[in-house]
């Protein structure tokens, strides 16, 4: 079963995107409310994607994104923007994200993102 980490400062969203992935049976989700304590999580267990929001306290979405990377044992994970904030997408995919989707996001939309990524 493949982990996937939702990096979302807003608890309704993370809920959300945890029950549709959990629907699925094929994944497995942990949750984080910032990109510190999403950095922690994957430093200490084996992560196989990563959706993260961009604006959230503590560190965001972008910040983490550059250091995920930059580091050769993180840079990998494959990890998809989520994100309101639509003038961030060429900058999000020039960092390396694999993709960016604008919320709110479609079921079908999400699933095909991750399905392309780790299956």
């Amino acid at each position: 079963m493949s982990k996937i980490l939702v990096v979302d400062d807003d608890m309704i969203n993370r809920k959300l995107l945890n029950v549709l992935l959990k629907k699925s049976g094929k994944y497995e989700v942990i949750e984080a409310e910032n990109g510190m304590e999403a950095l922690n999580i994957i430093k200490n267990e084996p992560i196989d994607m990563v959706l993260l929001d961009i604006i959230m306290p503590v560190m965001d979405g972008m910040d983490l994104l550059k250091i995920l990377k930059s580091d050769e044992n993180f840079k990998h994970i494959p990890v998809a923007i989520l994100t309101t904030d639509d003038t961030k997408k060429t900058q999000a995919l020039e960092l390396g994200a694999c993709n960016v989707l604008i919320k709110p996001i479609k079921e079908p939309d999400i699933m095909k993102v991750i399905e392309a990524n780790i299956g």
